[in-house]
């Protein structure tokens, strides 16, 4: 159990599973990040309550408790917004006005909103329907059966994922739980051949959505699309199942903080609970809900490549004092030795690899218990 909790180092990050070991605790702790630690280790040969919730009271005793002044993030009215909508139906009108005008529209909203929304995007609303159902089924199992994912789901050690081990004050603690299996990992097993079948589904469907709308991004800077084809392989990338348990102290907790995704792209399906914020000309907004549309947003690595044409935003999910919250995460992501590098002059980035740039957010998230991101790679 302590190196399954360990193993969460940031909950926003993605980790391949074969290279996570070696990125744990090899750094200097703060206190607060020992007592954490510490408290796990004395719950470890405690007997295991049947809740599904994660047991964050206990493990996260020392930050609840604390007295320290919080920076209250999240006080305030942040107004609504509604993402750009696109309908991707378009794109099948061949050579016609209104293909290139989506076209258009897509880069833009990555240019200037670094998120949007799709409709007409190809997973049909009984998969989307389907793949919540059999996740709730999942979260809703013990919390003693989950953290035994390699017994009881045959996923890699380390795939179920929960709280933030790094954190030393309530502002780094997600308060959220999370399954982040490589798409290598999704087979039938244990029972659950449901879930196995309907990820698959999910996962064949939305790697095909990821792929079109990083060609579509690539060719409008000219250049080659083959690139995500070449380097963003199905064993590359990762579906993650998130829940959002309530939380006593919404005001004080998030349910994920905030953070850029380290992928190209993220495609984001939501239930209607709400909680998602990204910021947008330097203030927060709320995303609104909508049960039609996927939400679609670039990552660091696009940002990199694309030489900031196209913008990674900071984004944060909030907790709900009563009301638990669903979604279903895919991240495109490169091979672990794939090079970043704009292509052109001046670069705003110097070259690096996606593992250059995961292990250096890991030193980070250590180190300081936050990811500091691409500003370590500027020219």
């Amino acid at each position: 159990m302590l190196s399954l909790i360990v193993s969460f180092v940031h909950n926003a990050e993605v980790i391949p599973t074969s290279k996570r070991s070696r990125h744990i605790a090899t750094s200097p702790r703060s206190k607060k990040a020992k007592m954490v630690e510490s408290n796990v280790k004395a719950n470890i040969n405690q007997p295991l309550s049947m809740d599904m919730d994660p047991p964050f009271h206990e493990i996260y005793k020392t930050l609840l408790d604390s007295t320290i002044e919080e920076s209250r993030t999240k006080t305030g009215i942040v107004e609504e917004c509604e993402l750009p909508l696109i309908d991707l139906g378009r794109l099948s009108l061949d050579e016609s006005d209104e293909k290139h005008k989506c076209e258009e529209e897509i880069a833009r909203a990555s240019q200037e909103w670094g998120f949007f929304q799709v409709v007409n995007h190809g997973i049909s609303s009984e998969i989307l329907e389907k793949i919540r159902r059999e996740q709730v089924k999942l979260f809703k199992q013990p919390f003693y059966k989950k953290s035994k994912e390699d017994k009881f789901l045959n996923f890699s050690s380390g795939t179920y994922r929960w709280g933030t081990p790094t954190a030393t004050c309530l502002s780094q603690l997600s308060w959220s739980e999370a399954f982040h299996i490589p798409m290598t990992d999704i087979s039938a097993s244990n029972g659950f051949t449901n879930l196995s079948s309907t990820m698959e589904q999910f996962a064949t469907r939305v790697a095909s959505l990821a792929q079109k709308l990083a060609e579509i991004l690539a060719e409008k800077l000219g250049r080659k699309s083959t690139f995500f084809q070449e380097n963003c392989v199905p064993s590359s990338c990762y579906l993650r199942l998130n829940r959002y348990p309530p939380c006593p102290i919404p005001a004080e907790v998030f349910g994920l903080m905030p953070h850029t995704d380290s992928d190209f792209l993220t495609i984001l399906h939501q239930d209607q609970v709400g909680g998602l914020q990204l910021v947008k000309d330097g203030k927060w907004f709320a995303v609104k809900p909508n049960p039609e549309a996927l939400i679609i947003n670039i990552g660091d690595l696009f940002q990199a490549w694309s030489n900031d044409v196209y913008k990674s935003v900071q984004h944060r999910v909030l907790t709900n004092p009563v009301v638990e919250r669903f979604s279903t995460a895919y991240f495109f992501c490169p091979s672990y030795d794939t090079e970043i590098e704009s292509g052109c002059e001046p670069s705003v980035y110097k070259k690096f690899s996606f593992k250059e740039y995961r292990e250096q957010v890991q030193k980070d998230v250590q180190l300081l218990g936050r990811k500091v991101g691409l500003p370590r790679f500027l020219v």
